[in-house]
């Protein structure tokens, strides 16, 4: 079966890729519960609740349960790619607002680069 969307990380000017630093330190078996959650959203899209839930505009999240914990990739999808914009450990029920607004400036700054 092939991937209906290839999976590219943000890449910031300065060439971090903030998503995959935040992987890289999460706990092995948090980063793999997490990649799981990405792969299923790769060969599967569209999808819906509960896996996936849209924010705002063209910005999509991957909603992951972990062991007392929650966790959260912004994602937006383009010319058949899932870019991850933004991830984080969620604390409250509603998607914090500086969490948002930082997947949505990298949003612009991935299309002034076009």
């Amino acid at each position: 079966m092939n991937p209906v969307l290839e999976v590219r990380f943000f890449r910031t000017e300065s060439g971090a890729e903030p998503v995959h630093e935040w992987l890289r330190d999460l706990p092995a078996p948090d980063r793999k519960t997490i990649g799981e959650d990405i792969k299923t959203v790769q060969f599967g899209w569209p999808l819906g609740m509960p896996l996936v839930d849209h924010l705002d505009g063209d910005i999509w999240e991957v909603r992951t349960k972990l062991d007392r914990r929650i966790a959260r990739v912004l994602f937006v999808t383009e010319e058949g790619t899932m870019i991850l914009l933004h991830s984080f450990i969620k604390k409250d029920q509603k998607t914090p607002k500086p969490d948002l607004d930082l997947a949505k400036d990298r949003l612009k700054q991935l299309r002034r680069r076009k």
